[in-house]
């Protein structure tokens, strides 16, 4: 049986797990790497043992459960044989990661056009380092969770590298899939995208345990820690979508880390969909680098039983004539709790900014809660700017209306959470992954009462 929240808390240490002997344990599975990429992890794991763990008092982490943050009883587990259930999707290329390692068997990049690179982060830093170099975590973590990105940087096994030449279009999108598999199971899931001018390549990622809840049951599933990351690059021109699915087990402890750059009329679309783990903190940083780039940040989350989603955002614009656009979608159910926490920054320089930020909760239970905290901060004199936030009960009458059809209160509610949803999945240029995601979140519904 895994230890409540309090008492992890009460065992809490600076480390956790993550002690030096495992450390060097690891460094000595990847000893075959380069060493700059061992130095990386060297200076990584100083920086994480040095920072401390954060507090309900740092603005970074306000309104967060930070008392429950917990490193101790994990591990780094081997790869086991699992069932694999990737999104049902045409695709052009897939990788599939277990426990921090490529599954040889599960990779296909068999469709893709001459140039396209798909392979995993251990054999870039041997073939392509250059490009690692330039692009794997590049941006400093900017949210709050420092430590955390430094035990990512760390403990990294394996992951996804996708590296699209100049002018190549991909029309089937490439699928990235995370496992984490037994109890205890520490992973740090990373993919890094580089499209590069007037390219166009849709990716997928999924995040998943191998034990999800019973149906109908109670059952949270192991416990595990997932700290994953990844790297959007849009060069001039660039079209890159990206769409990311977490399905951690219900007593997982989940960092993800999100970092765009986006360049001279380049757009990138990412939408994040948010089901599994305990708890779940998503940074998600934007840069428009470049005069006419476009970032489109996209999320939707159901929220039940206990569970708390943490969603920590930053938009920067730093040059003229750049336009974002976030919309952030939450549904809530029994206990569930929210925290949105966005800015937007303009630069001096960055004059004729179109910048727009929405946080819409959707409540079905009285004893929900959601905290929003959208903000703005401003350097220039000639921009458009508009945030908000709302929170909202499901309309009584429109409720009252599908029962009295015949419609049970749990269906009334998947039916009208959909409808609040539609608007983001409406944005999805494929009516395949709009329904693949569908699918996703009517899982969500099924999963029966919880604790």
């Amino acid at each position: 049986m895994s230890a409540s929240p309090s008492a992890a808390a009460t065992a809490k240490s600076p480390l956790g797990a993550f002690t030096p002997e495992l450390f060097a344990s690891h460094l000595a599975s990847v000893a075959a790497l380069p060493a700059w990429w061992l130095d990386r992890k060297r200076a990584a794991y100083e920086k994480f043992a040095a920072l401390p763990f954060p507090k309900r008092g740092d603005e970074a982490w306000r309104f967060s459960s930070t008392a429950t943050l917990t490193l101790d009883d994990f591990a780094l587990l081997s790869a086991t044989n699992v069932p694999l259930a990737p999104l049902p999707v045409a695709h052009a290329a897939n990788l599939t990661f277990v426990n921090n390692t490529a599954l040889r068997g599960a990779t296909s990049v068999s469709q893709l056009p001459a140039g396209v690179i798909v392979t995993t982060l251990a054999e870039a830093a041997v073939k392509h380092a250059d490009l690692l170099k330039a692009h794997f975590m590049a941006q400093p973590p900017k949210l709050g969770s420092d430590k955390f990105a430094a035990l990512h940087t760390a403990f990294v096994g394996d992951g996804a590298f996708i590296y699209v030449p100049r002018g190549i279009e991909i029309p089937a999108p490439i699928l990235v899939q995370h496992i984490a598999a037994g109890a205890g199971a520490a992973v740090f899931p990373h993919t890094l995208v580089i499209a590069e001018e007037n390219s166009k390549v849709t990716v997928v990622d999924t995040f998943a345990s191998d034990s999800p809840p019973v149906t109908g049951h109670s059952s949270l599933g192991e416990r595990q820690l997932a700290v994953g990351a990844n790297d959007l690059y849009a060069a001039h021109g660039a079209q890159l979508t990206y769409i990311g699915t977490q399905a951690w087990s219900r007593d997982t402890l989940s960092f993800q880390f999100n970092s765009t750059v986006v360049r001279r009329d380049a757009r990138v679309q990412s939408l994040n969909l948010h089901l599994g783990a305990r708890q779940a903190r998503h940074e998600s940083l934007s840069q428009l680098q470049a005069p006419g780039a476009f970032s489109e940040m996209l999320a939707l989350t159901v929220a039940d039983a206990r569970q708390e989603f943490d969603q920590r955002t930053l938009q920067i614009h730093q040059a003229p004539n750049t336009k974002s656009d976030l919309l952030y979608k939450n549904a809530l159910r029994d206990q569930a709790k929210t925290i949105f926490s966005g800015l937007i920054v303009v630069d001096p320089d960055a004059q004729k900014t179109d910048a727009y930020q929405s946080n819409r909760n959707l409540m079905l239970s009285e004893e929900a809660e959601a905290s929003s905290l959208p903000g703005l901060e401003i350097q220039a004199n000639d921009v458009r700017c508009t945030h908000g936030a709302t929170s909202s009960r499901i309309d009584p009458e429109q409720e009252f209306y599908l029962q009295s059809r015949g419609i049970a209160k749990s269906a009334a509610d998947e039916l009208l959470t959909f409808g609040f949803f539609e608007e983001v999945l409406n944005r999805l240029a494929s009516d395949e992954l709009h329904e693949a995601l569908r699918v996703l979140i009517q899982t969500q519904f099924k999963q029966g009462p919880r604790d």
